[in-house]
């Protein structure tokens, strides 16, 4: 009988290291993510006094009900006109995307022409670019175009320079099989109409991710309304808040209030729709 080698007992400790790491990597993470939302919430609840007297971030306000700073943001900042021009760019931006990111999907995936593997590769570099190295360009094409401090700047900013709702999109696309369009082609049907009654509805995937991920982008992006649209009659919910900044200091407890009004709606979407996002994402890289 030959001799097997037997393993060593296993100490009882070594399973439940592995297990503990696990959890406290996600506290620490979970630390992370929630300590500056926390600050921001009790630092809305401060009055101009506790914030001058060097209250600490995470101290508790001695009023737990004081509301003035949500409504001095609310009035002062503008918040409900930065929220109708959001949702006006918002919209706009967020259909273009979806429009003009499944028609090139659908283009490249469904059609062989020269240059098609160019076309996707200088997609890609695209992406690699920073934008800030191009505003430059970026600025003198719009103010030629007489669309620099008017809402159409992001929007045709948004929609243009989408390279990754393009891929979301082709990523579905290449999971319909093209027996569907062949046999609308045999019925009659062209291009556009194959594009619109077959391939749009079984993108509804598709267009949930890009529906959420570029709603929060355009929602929370600062850098583009700020610089396209500097006219105070043109702020947006996330520039809104610069106004509490001076040039001899800042009202804290205003622009962690504004913060707030400004966090809360985006989350509360993010919380109902995450499934969306999750399974959205892991079909796309899957197929």
């Amino acid at each position: 009988m030959s001799d097997v080698p037997v393993p060593a007992p296993r100490h009882p400790a070594a399973g439940r290291i592995a297990p503990a790491l696990k959890y406290l990597s996600l506290v620490v993470a979970s630390l992370v993510v929630l300590l500056p939302l926390v600050a921001v919430f009790l630092t809305s609840l401060k009055t101009h006094k506790e914030i001058a007297n060097g209250s600490g971030a995470l101290t508790p306000p001695d009023d737990w009900f004081n509301l003035s700073n949500y409504r001095t943001a609310f009035q002062q900042g503008h918040m409900l006109r930065g929220l109708f021009n959001t949702a006006f760019i918002l919209v706009f931006s967020v259909a273009g995307s979806i429009l003009i990111g499944s028609m090139a999907a659908y283009a490249i995936d469904r059609y062989r022409f020269r240059f098609r593997r160019s076309i996707l590769a200088a997609f890609l570099v695209a992406t690699l670019v920073p934008s800030v190295t191009t505003q430059v360009g970026t600025f003198q094409v719009i103010n030629n175009f007489g669309l620099f401090d008017t809402r159409w700047a992001p929007i045709l900013l948004y929609t243009g320079t989408d390279i990754v709702s393009i891929y979301v999109f082709l990523q579905f696309m290449r999971s319909i099989p093209t027996s569907l369009d062949e046999a609308a082609r045999i019925d009659g049907a062209g291009p556009l109409r194959i594009y619109w009654t077959i391939i749009m509805p079984l993108l509804k995937p598709a267009v949930a991710t890009v529906v959420i991920i570029k709603g929060i982008l355009v929602y929370n992006d600062f850098y583009y309304p700020f610089l396209y649209m500097p006219s105070d009659g043109l702020g947006t919910i996330s520039t809104s808040l610069f106004r509490f900044k001076g040039p001899f200091g800042a009202e804290w407890q205003d622009i962690c209030a504004g913060a707030v009004l400004v966090i809360v709606p985006t989350l509360v979407i993010f919380l109902f729709l995450q499934r969306w996002i999750y399974n959205g994402l892991t079909q796309g890289a899957t197929k």
